[in-house]
C-alpha cells in the first residue's frame, strides 16, 4: 500500500498510533537518517583509504595515527546505528514499530522522534539503565 505524505506532516496524539501516514513518517525518517550515515561512512572510507601514514615527523604521524583510530570508531558507531535502522524498518514492516518491546505499549511520538530506532518505552528504558547500575555495583 503506497502511502503519500502530506509534506508539512507531523505525527501527533489525537490520530491513531502508527497509522498509515505515521509509519510512513517514520519510515522516511529512518531512511533519511540511514542515507546521511552511509554518506558520512563512505567519506571515512575515502579518507582511510588515502594510503599509509607519510609523516616524518613523530608528532605528525601520532596526529594521523589518533584520527584514524576516531575514524574507524565512528564508523563503527555508524554501522551499529545502521543495523538498528534496518531493524526499526522491519518493524514498521511487521506492524511491531512503535511499541515497547517490554510492555507492549506505544512508545511515545516524542521520544520516537528523538529517537526513532528506540525499542523501549521511557519507563522500560529507565527500568534497564536502573539494573545495569545495580549490576555493575556489583
Amino acid at each position: 500500500m503506497m502511502v503519500t505524505l502530506p509534506p508539512d506532516y507531523r505525527p501527533t496524539e489525537v490520530e491513531e498510533f502508527m497509522n498509515p501516514i505515521q509509519a510512513e513518517y517514520f519510515r522516511q525518517k529512518l531512511l533519511r537518517w540511514r542515507v546521511d550515515l552511509l554518506r558520512e561512512a563512505n567519506g571515512t572510507l575515502a579518507s582511510l583509504s588515502e594510503g599509509g601514514i607519510r609523516e616524518a615527523d613523530v608528532t605528525d604521524r601520532a596526529s594521523v595515527e589518533t584520527d584514524r583510530a576516531l575514524e574507524l570508531r565512528t564508523r563503527d558507531r555508524a554501522r551499529k546505528l545502521i543495523a538498528k535502522i534496518d531493524q526499526a524498518l522491519y518493524r514498521i514492516e511487521t506492524g511491531s514499530y512503535g511499541y515497547c518491546e517490554e510492555s507492549g505499549e506505544p512508545i511515545s511520538l516524542r521520544r520516537l522522534e528523538a529517537r526513532p530506532i528506540a525499542i523501549l518505552s521511557i519507563e522500560a528504558q529507565e527500568r534497564h539503565e536502573r539494573m545495569e547500575r545495580v549490576h555493575r555495583d556489583d
